[in-house]
């Protein structure tokens, strides 16, 4: 198992980004979480193509905090079905990784 993931959320406005960004970095439940955007989304939702504008959050965090992270987020979301989805980190810098360790 990977000692760490990236998580890709992505949420309808910058102010919800950056909310559910600051709430994950202060329960220790990401180290860190970057908010990008506008970005643009094509989807099918309800037998519908959809397109929105949305903002994605790049999380980093352990497996062992992920329920947890993923949890809040969908508490804090206004969707009903937000994207969450985790990627497992292969390698990177040791100090990063020392420094995402003592963050969570």
């Amino acid at each position: 198992m990977t000692e760490f993931l990236q998580v890709m959320i992505t949420a309808g406005t910058r102010a919800e980004a950056e909310s559910i960004a600051r709430v994950l970095v202060e329960k220790r439940l990401a180290a860190c979480v970057q908010v990008s955007g506008p970005i643009t989304s094509v989807y099918r939702w309800q037998e519908k193509i959809e397109q929105s504008e949305e903002w994605k959050l790049t999380a980093k965090t352990s497996p062992a905090r992920f329920k947890e992270l993923a949890a809040q987020t969908s508490e804090l979301h206004s969707c009903d079905c937000p994207e969450i989805v985790a990627t497992a980190i292969s390698d990177g810098s040791k100090a990063y990784f020392e420094w995402l360790a003592e963050q969570l």
